[in-house]
């Protein structure tokens, strides 16, 4: 092929250009990294900007009314996400989540949803396309989402009680707001919906019984409370591992007020431990990635917000696929070199971490959440 341009990247986190190998091959769907784990799970955030300010993810006092977002010119295309995409389902990727910053933020979001509803895994079947929300546009969004193609719905609540979530948001966003976004969610039929709490002690951990009891009141098992224990993702957060409550001390809390019995998980890799109410009332999860490391069989890449694949939530550097996304390769050339890039893998900051051997001093700063996703 003739000389090719390939745009620069923003410089906002280091990235390689992805090596394209000489003779690329037909993907197989049989993809695995060097620790023999597939590509499963492909996150794609679609917005770098939140409406909220949660300290744990973007505390005010580093994204403020001064932060530069990135540019739109700089975010990939509802048709560049859909060709990477499909890439990506040739390898294997049978499950695609949205995410952010707040993925309802991104203008007619239901249009990139039809894009990705009308793939197809090379046996033909339907993809599970999934969104996580903070719920605060999901009342009048979730109808449009169904309607064009959007699987499965997780909304972000930390709290049931105002007070205490206004706190956390820290933009004094009404908690009735998301919970009508749930009630819009469940008559637009997406069931069960997803509901993530994460957990910091001394914040909100007095809120994890009455978060459930409402929840197993007003729905039953149409909805899915999981628990996630407080994270050290990027490096503006603050993060104290004091302040994280183990999902073994939330189990026992929830437990004495509603008696629990573990579950099966439903697939290999799942992030949730699985866990039902002995009444019948439902069913939570436990996403314990300090203190009970899933690295072992993590089948998830990550998508950024202006193209750039990571392999960890912890990572510091990425690869460039926008370079190749618009420098005029061929999507063979652009299979092969995801390719190249997932067999290389060797991703697994959290065990490192709970064995003391993760090496913060690197001079790299971790890729903030609200860039690719959680």
């Amino acid at each position: 092929m003739g000389e090719s341009i390939i745009p620069l990247a923003d410089l906002r986190y280091a990235a390689s250009l992805p090596r394209i190998p000489d003779h690329p091959g037909v993907p197989t769907g049989l993809l695995s990294d060097r620790l023999g784990r597939p590509l499963r799970d492909l996150r794609i955030s679609v917005t770098d900007r939140c409406n909220f300010r949660c300290s744990y993810c973007m505390p005010k006092e580093v994204f403020d009314r001064d932060y530069r977002f990135l540019p739109h010119g700089s975010l990939l295309s509802f048709e560049e996400i859909t060709r990477a995409a499909k890439l990506f389902v040739a390898h294997g990727v049978h499950k695609l989540r949205l995410t952010g910053g707040e993925p309802l933020l991104r203008k007619h979001l239901e249009v990139l949803v039809g894009q990705l509803a009308a793939l197809r895994t090379p046996e033909g079947g339907e993809l599970d396309i999934t969104l996580t929300t903070n719920g605060s546009l999901l009342e009048r969004k979730a109808a449009a989402l169904r309607e064009a193609g959007l699987k499965r719905v997780t909304v972000s609540l930390d709290a049931l009680d105002d007070t205490t979530f206004r706190r956390m948001n820290d933009v004094d966003f009404p908690v009735a707001e998301v919970l009508a976004g749930i009630d819009a969610a469940r008559a637009a039929g997406f069931g069960p919906v997803k509901v993530n709490m994460v957990v910091k002690r001394g914040t909100n951990d007095g809120e994890i019984v009455p978060l459930a009891r409402h929840l197993r009141e007003r729905y039953g098992p149409a909805a899915i409370l999981r628990f996630i224990e407080y994270m050290d993702v990027g490096a503006t957060n603050g993060w104290r591992m004091d302040e994280v409550l183990p999902s073994a001390d939330v189990r026992r809390r929830l437990h004495a007020a509603f008696p629990l019995e573990p579950l099966d998980p439903n697939a290999a890799g799942e992030t949730a431990e699985r866990w039902r109410y002995r009444d019948g009332g439902g069913e939570v999860g436990f996403i314990s990635s300090v203190t009970k490391a899933f690295c072992s069989d993590c089948n998830r890449a990550r998508l950024s917000t202006e193209g750039k694949l990571f392999l960890c939530l912890f990572a510091s550097r990425g690869h460039d696929l926008r370079a190749l996304l618009r420098g005029g390769f061929s999507d063979a050339q652009i299979a092969g070199a995801i390719g190249l890039v997932w067999s290389e893998r060797d991703d697994r900051y959290s065990e490192l971490r709970g064995a003391m051997q993760a090496a913060p001093g690197s001079g790299e700063r971790r890729v903030e959440m609200h860039y690719i996703g959680g």
